[in-house]
């Protein structure tokens, strides 16, 4: 097959739409984070009060909890896509409002606002993601993946570096937020002309079967509890190498401009082309082989930072050459890792049960990072990215051992 053969799965009306779908899902995530911090430090509130203001991301980490709501009522135009568009246009008012606020003289109205836009944020990913699963065919998983984390990066940049050098330069705070929320209202226009899901799929008749079907259904299936492992596992090599990555790079001696242009701009990059190329592959491979490949070089890759260990002073070619290799595994890695969570998807539950699986797989990166500092400390640097790499194994020895059933699922 020649190699532009794998990039056609990328031409199509539901591609478009994931990537699109995964831009409005980042785009509000840095306004209640650090764009936050810099528009309440502009306002001259002191660093207790900003570090009060981190706690608005929570529902992001609790939206399994309202999931069900979104399986059980459907609302027009479509399933999913009226909630996208309920969210997407709740979200532009609020964010309207939000510009139009002196943080320091309604600081109150302001921190509800700010955990508005995060519940309403975290409510439009739970539809997001169950629309995307739905959308596209199995052939199209990866693609899917692949181009909603570059929608997504696209949107965090957009709020996050673009929104701070808009308010300094060319707007002020007050016209940066208007124009963020304008552009989440053109997406609502968007999500109204998105293809509606084809799938028969009824919703839950009751809220008690929204809640309780989800995971019943899943448990029956055999191989249940191996597959949620392989879930937790997967991505377990990269949450122990990257917990503490800038804190071993300051220590090695490198400077705070390298670390940054290594990790935000070259590990950006690195990690978007890692996504497409392994959406590219997962055409030719299938899901269980791109698990397989995709998870041994995610963790064989984590041995970059030991050599930057083993050098001894900084070296910047190596240190560009670890993040490349590195990042460039784990797009590969996320683009299957995001195959799978669709693949385990019932059309009927996708809202319940993709948060849940999505909150089970984030669970090494949130998790990991007081494990790693111990690590570190009884180990050293060098000793514990060894280690990094060998987290991996687990993970890698589930995708064998469940390979009968991967294969299943990648037919369905």
């Amino acid at each position: 097959m020649p190699f532009r053969d794998y990039f056609a799965v990328f031409t199509n009306r539901r591609i478009a739409a994931a990537m699109f779908i995964g831009f409005a899902s980042g785009l509000p995530l840095a306004l209640t984070g650090s764009t936050l911090q810099a528009v309440l430090s502009d306002a001259g509130l002191d660093v207790k009060t900003i570090g009060w203001f981190t706690l608005v991301g929570q529902p992001y980490t609790w939206k399994f909890l309202w999931s069900p709501l979104l399986d059980r009522f459907p609302i027009p135009p479509g399933r999913r896509r009226g909630w996208m568009m309920l969210m997407q246009l709740l979200l532009a008012a609020v964010i309207a409002t939000m510009g139009g606020l002196n943080p320091a003289e309604h600081l109150m109205t302001y921190a509800v606002l700010a955990l508005l836009v995060a519940f309403f944020s975290a409510t439009q990913d739970i539809a997001i993601d169950a629309y995307r699963t739905e959308l596209v065919h199995h052939e199209e998983r990866g693609a899917a993946a692949a181009v909603g984390v570059f929608g997504y990066r696209m949107a965090m940049l957009t709020s996050g570096a673009g929104a701070l050098i808009l308010a300094d330069t060319v707007f002020n705070w007050q016209q940066t937020y208007w124009l963020m929320a304008a552009i989440v209202a053109l997406l609502a226009v968007f999500t109204f002309f998105s293809p509606e899901p084809q799938t028969d799929a009824r919703p839950p008749k009751s809220l008690q079967e929204a809640v309780v079907e989800p995971w019943k259904e899943f448990f029956s299936r055999r191989g249940a509890w191996l597959l949620l492992a392989l879930v937790i596992a997967y991505k377990l090599s990269d949450a122990f190498a990257g917990s503490l990555s800038t804190k071993f790079l300051l220590d090695m001696g490198y400077s705070k401009a390298i670390i940054g242009e290594a990790n935000k701009v070259f590990g950006l990059i690195a990690t978007i082309v890692g996504g497409f190329l392994g959406a590219a592959w997962m055409v030719r491979l299938g899901l269980y082989r791109s698990l397989l490949v995709f998870g041994v070089l995610q963790a064989l890759t984590n041995a970059g930072h030991w050599f930057i260990a083993q050098a001894g002073a900084p070296d910047h070619t190596l240190l560009f050459a670890a993040i490349a290799f590195e990042n460039l595994a784990g797009g590969m890695g996320t683009t299957a890792a995001v195959a799978l969570l669709m693949s385990l998807c019932n059309p009927r539950f996708t809202a319940t049960q993709y948060a849940l699986l999505s909150a089970l797989a984030a669970f090494g990166r949130v998790y990991v990072g007081p494990a790693a500092g111990y690590l570190v400390a009884q180990l050293g640097w060098a000793d514990f990215f060894v280690f990094s790499v060998a987290a991996g194994v687990p993970g890698v020895l589930l995708v064998w051992a469940m390979r009968a059933r991967i294969r299943e699922l990648d037919v369905n």
